[in-house]
């Protein structure tokens, strides 16, 4: 269905060692992580907490396997904190992917988030902006996005996330509304639309022009009722079990991948489905979503 030469495949780290809960995969090296990528049929990758972050030594190690870093996480603090400093957050890390050759940087507001919050329910306490704050986000959005474009050849694309301000349906219409397109794209994730009720489907087609980069998701439904009936962390609810790889949950990923051909879709698709490696091995489910890519897409 894709064209191998314009749209590659890659994994996150973060089913082997999770970044916001440290004792999920400790026990799991960056040697191993990268190793099991490769041996998976991944050929890039996202940065995680134990990847080095001496560029020599990580291009090498990745070079030997055959991968390459496709993105990575900013936290941006575009809310709470002066611009100022924000930027100089993330020229840091532009210019560590400029290194890498990365060509996208993925940025998600983490002002007042709650996705980290251990004991407040993921549903019904996220906070809401007001007319200021969008006008403050969307703002400084641009002008990273401008940053990142014009002096790094970097795209900057937008994460939107359970538990932050930018999470629901119509809080990514605003944002792609009041962003300006050439310097602010989207990063369209599977499983965040459907964990907050959109649909993702109706997400990628209206969307299609804007997303730069894709993170494929799937989530166990029974597990996302879980959580909003007890009332659940959104980190109670990754130990649960509430995301897993593509193929496994209960999401339909055939007519979502129709839509990003459809729209001419170029860049990496990414599985990043965060579990406790000690319930799903990464190396297993790594296959296991291989597989079901290459049927389904002919990657």
């Amino acid at each position: 269905m894709f064209d191998k030469t314009k749209v590659k495949l890659g994994i996150a780290p973060i089913a082997w060692t999770n970044d916001d809960m440290p004792d999920l995969g400790r026990e799991n090296t960056f040697e191993q992580c990268v190793s099991e990528m490769a041996l998976a049929g991944y050929t890039g990758c996202e940065v995680g907490n134990k990847y080095p972050r001496d560029t020599k030594i990580l291009r090498k190690a990745l070079k030997l396997r055959g991968l390459e870093i496709c993105s990575q996480w900013f936290s941006a603090f575009l809310l709470t904190r002066p611009f100022e400093e924000v930027e100089a957050g993330f020229r840091k890390q532009l210019a560590f992917l400029n290194e890498m050759g990365a060509k996208i940087i993925g940025v998600s507001e983490q002002s007042h988030s709650i996705q980290g919050m251990k004991d407040t329910p993921i549903f019904g306490n996220k906070y809401i902006m007001n007319d200021m704050e969008w006008d403050i986000l969307c703002q400084g959005l641009s002008r990273l996005g401008r940053i990142s474009k014009e002096e790094y050849g970097i795209s900057l694309s937008y994460h939107h996330h359970m538990g932050t301000v930018v999470q629901d349906a119509d809080e990514v219409e605003r944002l792609m509304e009041n962003t300006e397109p050439r310097y602010v794209s989207l990063l369209y994730d599977t499983g965040h639309f459907a964990y907050c009720g959109a649909d993702p489907l109706a997400m990628a087609v209206k969307y299609a022009d804007r997303i730069r980069h894709v993170h494929l998701k799937d989530i166990r439904t029974d597990a996302v009722k879980k959580v909003r009936e007890e009332q659940l962390s959104f980190l109670d609810g990754v130990r649960l079990g509430t995301f897993t790889v593509p193929g496994d949950g209960d999401l339909v990923f055939e007519p979502v991948f129709r839509a990003l051909k459809d729209a001419g879709y170029t860049g990496y698709m990414l599985v990043e489905a965060e579990q406790d490696p000690a319930k799903a091995n990464p190396f297993e489910y790594a296959l296991k979503a291989r597989k079901f890519i290459e049927e389904k897409t002919g990657l």
